[in-house]
């Protein structure tokens, strides 16, 4: 598996790296897996659906709005905000998007315990949470079997964009972050460096193995 950090990226710019990366994987699978950790300028993304009340009053957001294809609804990326983008060939991995889910949530929810903050998931929804409180979301697209898209970790940084609209289509969620949850400030980069043998364990050895016990 390869991973690249790529410091903070327009979301058009990482969505064209994406869409390269995947096409050449489905054109030649051995292609390698590959992660992507960077930060986003500051923007608004909502999946391809008619329901689009998250956005609340979209002509009035104070960033651009981009319509995506991953899954979800409305949510927000900007500095201080980790980003992953897993190209991940999903064949092999039992081609269950639920597991995959799942999987991201786990890696996320160590991720956040490296870092001295105890981190959930909640029945019945997709993401990661301290408390009531949501950490990281999540959203997902699936190509041929090929994963995009992926993980937003809020670390650091200024919340108050997500005041403009309903995060996830969840009314009433308040948002942290890593740094808000351990008190202690924390640098995008070094969380980033910290993810890469979490994502790989859980990627190249739990969810493989969750294959075979299942086919087993």
């Amino acid at each position: 598996m390869i991973t690249r950090w790529l410091g903070r990226l327009p979301y058009a710019e990482a969505l064209a790296l994406q869409e390269d990366l995947v096409a050449r994987k489905i054109a030649a699978p051995p292609e390698p897996d590959t992660l992507l950790l960077l930060e986003h300028e500051p923007v608004y993304t909502i999946g391809r659906t008619p329901d689009r009340t998250s956005l609340r009053a979209a002509a009035a957001l104070p960033h651009p709005l981009i319509v995506t294809g991953r899954g979800g609804q409305a949510t927000y990326h900007g500095p201080g905000q980790l980003i992953g983008y897993p190209i991940l060939d999903l064949k092999p991995r039992g081609q269950d998007l639920h597991r995959y889910l799942r999987a991201l949530e786990e890696m996320l929810i160590a991720l956040c315990a490296s870092f001295g903050v105890a981190a959930h998931r909640r029945e019945g929804l997709t993401g990661v949470w301290v408390g009531e409180k949501k950490i990281a979301s999540i959203g997902i697209g699936v190509r041929r079997w090929v994963s995009m898209h992926g993980f937003a970790l809020n670390v650091c940084g200024d919340l108050t964009p997500y005041r403009a609209i309903t995060p996830c289509g969840i009314v009433g969620v308040e948002m942290t972050s890593l740094e808000r949850e351990s008190g202690s400030p924390r640098i995008v980069e070094a969380v980033a460096a910290a993810a890469v043998p979490i994502f790989r364990a859980h990627f190249e050895e739990i969810l493989p193995k969750l294959k075979k016990s299942v086919s087993s």
